[in-house]
């Protein structure tokens, strides 16, 4: 099969599942960089305060993940309605809700940290560190894997999340250079 039979609509007019697999796929990856670059910036705010407390830290990881989601969601059924003139039906609205989940999901890792920070594991400021770091390897992984995907050897999918590393670093760096 060609690349341009990929992308030709089955007999039913939608795309074939192995098209809308991957439409999903580079989607959810998108919006789960996006929200871990937005996280990054979050994090390090947090951690660069001397005066942030765990509930501090809490609200605005999850107020800021929850934040994005929502106006994801928004932004997409917008989009979806001013593209279809018509609401979303149940299926699309899953799919809406399926491709924009990651955007909750980037804060397992400063939730966790902050977690064991407040169990008394670690300082507040160096779990929040952590999670930034933690953040930025992410990245670094998911560019890697990027690169497996489509297809790249070792050395160019290492060069893929060394790119995405860097970017997130640039995010952090910017981030710690602007101060509070």
């Amino acid at each position: 099969m060609s690349d341009l039979d990929a992308e030709q609509p089955s007999a039913s007019g939608s795309p074939e599942p192995s098209v809308q697999n991957f439409e999903l796929r580079r989607e959810r990856l998108k919006e789960r960089i996006y929200a871990v670059i937005t996280m990054l910036a979050v994090v390090v705010g947090l951690a660069q305060n001397v005066h942030t407390r765990h509930s501090t830290a809490v609200l605005y990881v999850t107020g800021t993940a929850v934040g994005l989601w929502l106006a994801t969601l928004v932004a997409d059924m917008q989009a979806h309605r001013v593209v279809h003139q018509r609401l979303a039906n149940r299926r699309e609205v899953r799919n809406l809700l399926s491709v924009s989940s990651p955007l909750l999901s980037c804060t397992a890792g400063p939730l966790l940290m902050i977690a064991l920070s407040w169990v008394g594991d670690v300082d507040l400021s160096t779990a929040l560190w952590i999670g930034v770091g933690v953040d930025v390897a992410s990245m670094a992984v998911w560019g890697f894997v990027g690169g497996r995907g489509m297809g790249g050897g070792v050395l160019p999918s290492c060069v893929a999340g060394l790119t995405d590393a860097a970017i997130g670093s640039g995010v952090v760096m910017v981030k710690v250079i602007t101060g509070h």
